[in-house]
């Protein structure tokens, strides 16, 4: 609910604007304040303060404050942080898609170019020289590494994607000096993707690891020949599925997928891609 009002707030006019940002500055407090008292802290008029409510798709000011305590106490718990328990199908779509596009727009900003730049050249050259580039998740995150392998795979390189656990340590004792194990995880504390990271780095490939700033296995990706790629979110992965996050590591996948791409070359990788094409046809109903 906040991540969507913070995205709303340049198209509000100017005194809705002030109600707005009084409620991001302490959410806790506006759920309780009196709506007199909300003018004033804002400086703006009563019905002002109603108004923002209905521009940011409440009823008005009570059925704003009783959506907010949800939201800033217990939400919807394992299901999504952005949506409350009466919302209809209209509501879900909006709040849903606007709540993916904020985070979407909050990640832009603040990935680290350097960081992309320094994993596509180890990608690149591993996929150059034959060698092993894998993909660990676990969870959700596993199916995340089963798409980036789909994406890879189509490059000509050597990839796998493994989510067994067990599968992960064998694969990553096989690794070397110049292949990439590539490991994905939303809470950045599954033990193990820090074991297959650790033995990893230890076989001397490179780890390039996604996942939130701060935890434990983002620590493992600040280590010297390691690349870390923080993927931050609202997202709180003990109580909520996890749905932006999926987006986010997604396209952290994009952007390296297509990073490489194009540090391979189209010379080598055209004639390629338009033979899968072609192949894929006889799959297809004819029109």
């Amino acid at each position: 609910m906040l991540e969507r009002i913070k995205a709303a707030l340049p198209a509000l006019p100017p005194a809705e604007q002030r109600v707005a940002k009084l409620l991001l500055a302490d959410a806790r407090a506006f759920a309780n304040l009196p709506v007199s008292e909300l003018a004033d802290r804002a400086h703006v008029s009563k019905p002002t303060v109603v108004r923002f409510c209905r521009s940011v798709g409440y009823d008005g000011l009570a059925d704003f404050k009783l959506k907010l305590a949800g939201s800033v106490n217990e939400g919807v718990p394992f299901v999504h942080r952005a949506v409350d328990e009466d919302d209809k199908p209209g509501d879900l779509i909006v709040k849903v898609v606007d709540n993916a596009v904020a985070a979407l727009l909050h990640y832009r900003n603040d990935a680290a170019s350097h960081a992309f730049e320094r994993a596509i050249a180890a990608l690149t050259e591993a996929g150059r020289q034959g060698k092993r580039i894998e993909f660990y998740g676990v969870g959700n995150s596993g199916i995340v590494a089963q798409d980036a392998q789909h994406k890879f795979f189509r490059l000509g390189v050597n990839t796998i994607a493994c989510s067994d656990g067990h599968v992960q340590l064998m694969s990553a004792t096989m690794l070397g000096p110049g292949d990439c194990a590539v490991v994905i995880s939303n809470s950045g504390r599954s033990r193990d993707l820090m074991d297959a990271a650790e033995i990893a780095r230890k076989k001397g490939a490179t780890t390039i690891i996604i996942t939130a700033s701060g935890s434990p296995l983002a620590a493992m990706g600040q280590a010297p020949g390691q690349v870390l790629l923080a993927v931050d979110h609202p997202e709180d992965f003990d109580r909520y599925s996890p749905m932006v996050s999926r987006l986010l590591h997604l396209i952290a996948v994009d952007i390296l997928t297509t990073g490489v791409a194009l540090q391979l070359g189209q010379q080598n990788l055209r004639p390629l891609l338009q033979e899968i094409k072609r192949n894929l046809r006889s799959k297809r109903y004819a029109n």
